[in-house]
């Protein structure tokens, strides 16, 4: 099984702060100014149009990019530290796992990266978890992209993260990828996990968070609760928050 975080989750600081954050591409601003604080045990559905600024922001705060200004730390820590990574699970456009390893073989990569405890128990766990324990000795390169998808999710899981960044998860899933996510998270909120997710998805963005972000042109448009008004009819808050 997964190791138990070793540490536990600080509720006395925000899961994710972000402070007066700036990204730069040449000379275009990807995000301007933004500062948020998500507090432990939330979901926070991160959305925008495209070219709001929504995968440039996770990856600024997985530590995946530098900002030109402005801090990012996760339960105090600043986020280019080995103790904050080590609380994020990451799942990206970029699916993370090698193709020429086969799958036991990738989350015994990863579990020994992260110094997980009963690596081996734990990469058993979630293969299983992901319905991929009859062909853990298959080659990546072989799988279907269903099947890479739900390999990702294992890796992103592994190490039992405190929070979980996720950048369009469910873009591009089949049915039996979409079930696995759904149930992970869903088993990561009863826990008390912090959840960042970006997506197009509102519908269910909306009956799954508990706080939303709205981005438009690399601003915060929106930081707040998700709202009765936002759950009933899920392009309220384009109307009232978005773009003119």
């Amino acid at each position: 099984m997964p190791r138990p975080s070793e540490s536990g989750a600080n509720t006395d600081v925000p899961a994710i702060a972000v402070a007066h954050v700036w990204k730069f591409y040449g000379d275009y601003a990807a995000l301007r100014d933004i500062t948020l604080s998500i507090e432990p045990g939330t979901c926070t559905a991160l959305l925008g149009r495209n070219g709001a600024g929504k995968t440039t922001l996770l990856r600024v705060i997985a530590g995946l990019s530098h900002a030109a200004k402005g801090d990012v730390s996760v339960y105090g820590d600043n986020v280019r530290t080995s103790s904050a990574r080590n609380r994020l699970g990451v799942l990206g456009h970029a699916i993370g796992i090698y193709d020429e390893l086969s799958a036991i073989e990738n989350l015994r990569l990863f579990a020994r990266l992260y110094e997980v405890r009963e690596g081996e128990a734990a990469a058993a766990h979630w293969l299983k978890k992901v319905g991929l324990e009859r062909v853990a000795n298959g080659l990546v390169r072989e799988f279907s992209r269903g099947m890479r998808q739900r390999l990702a999710v294992a890796r992103a899981f592994l190490h039992n993260p405190e929070v979980l960044l996720l950048d369009e998860p469910f873009t591009a899933l089949d049915d039996r990828a979409v079930a696995v996510l759904q149930t992970v998270l869903r088993d990561a909120m009863a826990a008390g996990k912090t959840i960042l997710m970006s997506t197009h998805q509102l519908q269910e963005a909306m009956q799954l968070a508990t706080h939303v972000v709205l981005m438009n042109r690399g601003k915060l448009a929106y930081h707040g609760d998700r709202t009765p008004e936002m759950l009933q009819d899920p392009a309220w808050l384009y109307r009232n928050y978005g773009e003119a």
